[in-house]
């Protein structure tokens, strides 16, 4: 392993766009999920009104990644994904040859050893980000040439699976589609069946965040505490973080029961819209809404409904630069109401779904284990 700044690994590269006619496309950093452009987040723009951060071109091969602190954003452009117009608020990178490996570098960005020291190395008052200056200070450790190869070669492999899981996971949900669709008919223009306002047959919340500056809200924390980033449509049993009873005490945030179905108001990428079903009590950050159960619907039948209605979920946010959902909408958001025993069919049709879902997921888990520890195994 061979000491290196950061900066010694890479060329700056990037430029303003030059005048073009017609329209292009432009990816902020909220349209980017991980390492995927969301494509129900891209803007056309034309170069005359475009943004003031729609400033940025790269080419193919060229690396981009927020800037932002906290943030884990990164994209390997090809000749496809070059024809966009950036966010200057992604910084271009290029590997430098015979030191890093492109591929290398694209990943090494994902890793806790660059996230952390990105982090640490942020400045800004208001939104914190990582400069130039910054990122001089970072440093990495390289293996070889050849060992990065190997390195690389691994990695695809396990990225690859990743994706596979992901596209078997878009299988079982087209699935339930579906059979809702046979069941029930049409999910958002139904002539069969009723519409009723969630509010009518339940009760919506939302929760809160303990102050952060205060230990005693989060050390030693027994109490599940749900963020946005933590729904995927998924069932939940655990959380990344627990509070304190303190915590729970001193902040809007609640105690949530089984069964309740949480639902994402606020968020970048896919995360607005999402869901979650809750198998434990729990309590939640202010961006989740959540749906108490009710004894006049089917709690499975009411989530797999809100799964289905993400898209439309989704286009009922308002705001300007980062539309965002809230109670209220939850509260207005109409559900189709079939008899009972219709609902329970349907229930005990998708669970053997669910069952085939939940060993993917868990398989997507592992891959997901896999490729930190790679990761960390080839950049301690």
């Amino acid at each position: 392993m061979k000491d290196f700044l950061f900066t010694d690994l890479i060329s700056f590269v990037g430029e303003a766009p030059k005048k073009f006619d017609g329209y292009k496309k432009y990816v902020s950093t909220g349209a980017v999920n991980g390492n995927i452009i969301e494509s129900d987040d891209i803007e056309l723009v034309d170069y005359s009104s475009r943004p003031s951060r729609a400033n940025l071109v790269a080419s193919s091969g060229d690396i981009l990644f927020a800037k932002m602190a906290e943030t884990e954003k990164t994209l390997l452009l090809d000749d496809e994904t070059e024809k966009n117009i950036y966010s200057t608020g992604f910084c271009a990178i290029r590997a430098k040859e015979n030191i890093i490996e492109s591929k290398a570098l694209y990943y090494l960005l994902g890793s806790s050893l660059f996230l952390n020291q990105k982090n640490t190395n942020s400045s800004g008052a208001t939104q914190r980000a990582i400069t130039n200056t910054g990122l001089s200070k970072i440093r990495i450790k390289l293996p070889t040439m050849e060992k990065q190869r190997e390195f690389c070669g691994i990695m695809d492999k396990v990225v690859d699976s990743i994706e596979l899981r992901k596209k078997q996971l878009g299988y079982f949900d087209k699935f339930t589609k579906s059979l809702f669709i046979e069941m029930f008919g049409d999910i958002h223009n139904n002539k069969n069946y009723d519409y009723t306002n969630i509010e009518e047959i339940t009760s919506v919340l939302s929760g809160g965040t303990p102050d952060r500056k205060e230990n005693k809200y989060w050390e030693g924390g027994t109490i599940n505490w749900v963020k946005t980033t933590e729904l995927n449509n998924n069932i939940i049993i655990e959380t990344e973080e627990k509070i304190t009873n303190l915590g729970l005490e001193n902040s809007s945030a609640k105690i949530i029961p089984p069964q309740s179905i949480l639902i994402a108001m606020y968020g970048q990428g896919k995360t607005r819209g999402m869901t979650g079903y809750l198998e434990v009590s729990s309590a939640t950050n202010q961006a989740c809404a959540c749906i108490l159960p009710s004894r006049y619907i089917n709690q499975k039948y009411l989530w797999n409904y809100l799964i289905l209605s993400y898209d439309k979920l989704r286009s009922m946010a308002k705001g300007g630069n980062q539309p965002n959902l809230n109670v209220m909408i939850i509260k207005k958001f109409p559900v189709l109401i079939p008899p009972m025993n219709l609902q329970e069919k349907f229930v005990q049709s998708v669970s053997s779904i669910d069952k085939s879902k939940l060993a993917v997921k868990k398989s997507l888990e592992e891959l997901e284990i896999l490729k930190k520890s790679l990761m960390q195994k080839y950049f301690a």
